[in-house]
């Protein structure tokens, strides 16, 4: 499977609280912060969810 590069480019401040919860699922809780996830239907559900906080790369 492909990997995924997935960096929060926006804050969380004043977002609903399932999206919080989504992203720091994914293991962002800092603006600038980059995490590597597998390209998983669970992983591009959680990305799809608060893809307008991310900017996202295939590896």
């Amino acid at each position: 499977m492909a990997k995924l590069k997935v960096t929060l480019v926006k804050s969380l401040i004043g977002r609903k609280k399932g999206h919080i919860a989504t992203t720091n699922a994914l293991g962002l809780k800092k603006i600038g912060k980059t995490i590597e996830h597998e390209d998983t239907p669970q992983i591009l559900g959680m990305i799809n969810k608060v893809s307008y906080l991310l900017k996202v790369e295939e590896v």
